[in-house]
């Protein structure tokens, strides 16, 4: 059981010796920034701020897909990075711990549980769990793009490539 253990806190030491919680958070403000400038543009249009008469060649159309599609797309690399952080995390791991198997044994299980009883997290705090804490809730069509996680499987798989 130590070995578990073992695997999942040299997990956690590596988001710390990688800095991902500050890479994760200049992620999020810059996510939050362009998700203001989008609302910006948006009201703007409402209000009449943008393809009025007076801006010429804009395209209002263009500027509304944009002020919508451009804070979404801000989120997906968001949790991309997430996504990475945690595959980066599973390697820095398996090298402190010389031992790649034991995290992936350890991931396997926090899996299994979480299948079995989903946790009740604010999905805002997801990415903090060393797995998706809201496995449990399956069935999105897009669910790959907006997972803090990669899936536990391709961790494991990965995890098993390495040669020490």
């Amino acid at each position: 059981m130590w070995v578990l253990g073992e695997g999942v806190i040299a997990h956690e030491l590596a988001h710390i010796k990688h800095r991902h919680m500050l890479v994760g958070t200049v992620a999020a403000t810059m996510a939050g920034a362009v998700a203001m400038l989008a609302s910006i543009v948006r009201w703007g249009m409402i209000f009449g701020g943008f393809g009025g008469r007076d801006d010429r060649g804009q395209n209002p159309f263009a500027l509304l897909v944009m002020a919508i599609v451009a804070p979404v797309a801000a989120m997906i690399v968001q949790l991309a990075i997430s996504r990475q952080n945690e595959f980066q995390a599973d390697a820095t791991a398996a090298r402190i711990t010389a031992d790649p198997g034991g995290l992936a044994s350890a991931l396997q299980h926090i899996e299994a549980y979480a299948q079995r009883i989903p946790m009740a997290v604010n999905p805002a705090a997801a990415q903090l769990a060393i797995i998706n804490p809201l496995a449990g809730s399956r069935g999105q069509a897009f669910a790959g793009l907006f997972r803090t996680h990669p899936p536990t499987e391709e961790r494991v798989a990965r995890l098993r490539q390495i040669r020490l």
